[in-house]
């Protein structure tokens, strides 16, 4: 007998084939994935269609339940790993930090406290240590925490910024952010409770920075209204554009006013990685808080963000609790207990997948792989200037460029510039050959792509690019403009 109902397990045997047979179809796809289709497009309608029913109470086999799931459910996932996925933030990933999430799942480790797992404890010191290096943080002073992603880094370190500048009273509290701060910042704002006239959205330059005088004037208004600035939130490569906002500037205007400073770096940190992106990224160093995302440029797989602090007691202290239930299991200061540093109790073991990815490939492939995607996107930015079809928005920065249908050759309004970058858009995502979507520059409807994968070559972008150029052609027939 295969199975035992009761205590829901399979034979040694049964494991083993399901096992084999679900590490057997990973590798196919990874082996695979660039001749897939990236885009899974289907309706709501669609999906109840395939998969609702109710829950069954009676087995099935395992292999036929497999068998549905890669036939039904990851064929229609879009593959954010994909080449030609330019769209938001790739996720490339990489197979040893897959199968190293698998060891850390199918052990099924706690990694909230070191008594339940010393090991997972260690490795995330010491991966903490790592990153702290790389980002020339304090080692000694300094610490930080594995997430679940930017989102939940950016809330931690808020809280952390309100309870060290705030204490238990934050009703005269002011937060401080630009105009292309990630949409996680407004996000954790809300869920701390702060009002909307508790925070001030800056707005940036011509380049999309951090307006620093903006900024000094907003500070001096509400010091002079009785109000208390407590922290500011900057960005090394928004999202928009990879945009590094001005840091060292930043980091001495929070340090003259006592204020907490806060670096969003969940898309461009791991920059600092390549030579070109440690220059951008001068002055990140200097932040009290720093969200990194692995599972973007570090090429982990989903979930694995990251915070940095200069000093780990500023964590302890502001999420350290001391239930009766957990009070065997405290141990010695050395032996952090992760729960007493976040917002989570029970936690997945995340440091190991970063542990193995780094220790099997080494940090130069590593520093390769990011280089490779900034010089790709300059690459990319050299060829639609020489072109009389495109017109470059915003250069590359960070692996980021952004680009728009706009023939010298032929004149539209900016209404019908909008409209035709749009549809251009919209068809490539409908032929399901690459996800490249819109975003708004200065008033603009523009291309974006984000070439972070080490795996997109340039021709794939060529490719991408004159499938936009006969979707370009479509619109101006139907318009009836020649080109």
């Amino acid at each position: 007998m295969q199975k035992d109902f009761v205590k829901l397990e399979l034979s040694k045997e049964a494991m083993k084939t399901f096992g084999y047979q679900i590490v057997d179809a990973i590798v196919e796809h990874h082996h695979t994935q660039k001749e897939k289709p990236p885009v899974a497009l289907k309706s709501r309608e669609e999906m109840d269609s395939i998969f609702l029913e109710e829950a069954p109470e009676g087995p099935m086999d395992e292999k036929e339940v497999l068998d549905f799931v890669l036939d039904k459910v990851m064929t229609n996932s879009t593959l954010i790993s994909h080449p030609k996925m330019y769209s938001f933030v790739p996720g490339p990933s990489n197979f040893i930090s897959v199968m190293a999430d698998a060891l850390a799942t199918g052990y099924n480790v706690f990694s909230g406290g070191w008594v339940t797992s010393p090991s997972a404890s260690e490795l995330e010191i010491i991966t903490i240590q790592w990153l702290l290096k790389m980002f020339g943080f304090p080692q000694k002073m300094g610490g930080g925490i594995f997430t679940s992603g930017g989102s939940m880094a950016n809330l931690t370190a808020l809280t952390t910024a309100r309870r060290i500048k705030c204490g238990q009273d934050f009703s005269k509290a002011v937060i401080y952010l630009s105009d292309q701060a990630h949409s996680s910042n407004i996000k954790a704002i809300r869920v701390l409770g702060f009002k909307k006239e508790q925070i001030r959205i800056i707005p940036t330059d011509i380049e999309f920075k951090f307006a620093i005088n903006k900024l000094k004037s907003c500070i001096s208004r509400d010091r002079l209204e009785g109000l208390h600035p407590f922290c500011v939130i900057a960005t090394s490569g928004t999202t928009n554009t990879g945009t590094v906002d001005p840091l060292s500037k930043l980091a001495k205007v929070c340090k003259e006013e006592d204020i907490w400073f806060h670096i969003d770096g969940a898309y461009g940190g791991a920059a600092i990685l390549s030579p070109k992106g440690k220059k951008l990224l001068k002055g990140i160093n200097k932040a009290d808080s720093l969200t990194i995302d692995p599972h973007k440029w570090m090429f982990q797989p989903y979930e694995m963000g990251c915070l940095l602090v200069r000093n780990h007691k500023h964590l302890s202290h502001t999420f350290t609790e001391k239930p009766e239930y957990l009070r065997d299991i405290e141990g010695n200061t050395s032996e952090i207990n992760f729960y007493d540093h976040g917002i989570q109790l029970t936690r997945r073991f995340r440091a190991l997948k970063f542990y193995m990815s780094i220790k099997t490939f080494g940090l130069q492939a590593f520093r390769d792989a990011i280089s490779y995607g900034i010089d790709l996107a300059e690459k990319v930015e050299s060829h639609l200037r020489k072109s009389k079809s495109w017109e470059v928005v915003f250069p590359a920065t960070l692996a980021i460029i952004n680009f728009r249908f706009n023939s010298i050759r032929i004149e539209l309004s900016e209404e019908e510039l909008d409209e035709i970058n749009q549809y251009i858009s919209a068809k490539v995502v409908a032929s399901r050959e690459a996800l490249l979507v819109t975003t708004i520059l200065q008033g603009q409807v523009v291309l974006r792509m984000c070439l972070i994968n080490p795996r997109t070559t340039f021709e794939d972008v060529k490719d991408t690019l004159a499938q936009c150029r006969k979707f370009a052609n479509q619109f101006l027939e139907k318009k009836k403009v020649l080109s």
